[in-house]
């Protein structure tokens, strides 16, 4: 890992020790956790710290209340789910800061855990109000930032307490999440391919101009093959298409002719007469969108050329789904892909976000070699720049 303290470079028996996690968990509408992969992600550091003989301070945020108490958004059944799962009793704070709160950590003993209520309650957590980080750094002894996903905010909780903390350290899922990221950017086994989705370029400007220079193969899919295809001079009918990114795409693909990097766009589309599940949808080739149709996924004769294409390749980094694969009739090429990467003999890093989620859905997560936990975060890492939750932990000794 860079060069930043961790989990393990630190004492911590009898210390009360504020552990930043990412519990953004999925609900459904009864209130319940859909999906508790976060949470389970978080483990081992939070064991370590009680094996350890801390006493745990838990903080995270849910959803989006806009500095607003929304019962919809606590966490009291993290907390709940968080007990069953380490077999322990967890206690809850109805705040996250406040004299109340401040009792229940103070009354904590070894080995105990309390997880905190929503930090985004506040508006000042998104702000990174100085105040407000103080205040939750109020007699911590040790911080430890385990929440990848949220590492490039510039955030209380994950920039600003790291300045009133004695000593700010990464947890196991943050050092591991920035190993994987790092080893491939740098120092990758090849053949080395990125398959890029998603809805826009824009989004993916930053990754593709870095990858470029150390990829070499690409892949283009999801709404974002438009702009690209619309740039080698296709007609590509209602689809989405971002008019001040065409000159981009046509450089970056430039760009890769000239340095040997093979450049892969479809050569098939579904498209649909409107964006809804049941549309009338058929498949064509990219150059015979109709003018009032939407493309929406990439098609079968470009799922079979894009696997024919990743036979082979030793690392794979796969950002963004290759069509609306939320939508029943627009998720097969997603799904193909997906089966396509976990077949690989390959290590093969899957950015986080909606590309976790699809290759979840399509029933492949345990075949990948490594799922981010964070789909900003890994997207800022791909990008080569820093993230702020990494800047501000304490630098080794050595």
């Amino acid at each position: 890992m860079v060069n930043k303290k961790t989990i393990e470079d630190v004492q911590m028996g009898g210390k009360r020790v504020f552990m930043r996690v990412d519990f953004n968990v999925p609900m459904d509408e009864d209130g319940n956790i859909a999906d508790d992969r976060r949470i389970r992600s978080t483990l081992s550091s939070i064991n370590y710290c009680i094996d350890h003989g801390a006493k745990v301070v838990l903080a995270s945020h849910l959803g989006r209340p806009k500095g607003k108490v929304q019962e919809k958004f606590s966490l009291a059944p993290v907390a709940r789910r968080l007990g069953r799962l380490l077999n322990k009793k967890v206690g809850f704070a109805p705040d996250c800061v406040g004299a109340e709160t401040r009792s229940m950590i103070d009354a904590l003993q070894p080995g105990d855990v309390l997880l905190l209520e929503n930090l985004r309650f506040h508006p000042e957590e998104e702000a990174n109000d100085e105040g407000f980080s103080r205040a939750l750094a109020e007699g911590i002894d040790l911080y430890v930032n385990n929440a990848f996903g949220t590492a490039h905010r510039v955030h209380a909780s994950t920039f600003g307490i790291t300045r009133f903390v004695p000593v700010a350290v990464a947890g196991f899922l943050m050092k591991r999440e920035i190993d994987y990221f790092e080893k491939v950017i740098s120092d990758p086994v090849r053949p080395f391919a990125a398959i890029l989705g998603g809805s826009k370029v824009s989004g993916k400007l930053g990754v593709i101009k870095n990858l470029i220079d150390r990829v070499d193969k690409i892949f283009v899919g999801g709404g974002m093959m438009f702009t690209f295809l619309k740039a080698v001079g296709l007609e590509v009918g209602n689809s989405i298409v971002e008019e001040e990114m065409i000159e981009f795409a046509r450089e970056m693909q430039e760009k890769a002719r000239g340095q040997k990097v093979m450049f892969y766009l479809p050569v098939d589309v579904v498209i649909a007469d409107r964006i809804d599940p049941k549309a009338n949808t058929k498949i064509v080739t990219v150059q015979e969108i109709p003018s009032d149709w939407y493309g929406l996924d990439i098609g079968p004769a470009t799922c079979r050329y894009f696997s024919l294409a990743l036979q082979g390749v030793k690392t794979v980094v796969w950002n963004g789904p290759m069509g609306m694969y939320e939508l029943d009739p627009f998720s097969r090429g997603t799904t193909y892909i997906a089966r396509t990467v976990a077949d690989c003999f390959a290590t093969t890093i899957i950015g986080g976000g909606d590309t976790a989620d699809a290759v979840n859905r399509a029933g492949e997560a345990d075949n990948m070699t490594f799922i981010s936990t964070g789909g900003g975060a890994s997207l800022k890492l791909l990008e080569g720049k820093n993230l702020p939750g990494i800047e501000g932990l304490t630098d080794r000794d050595d």
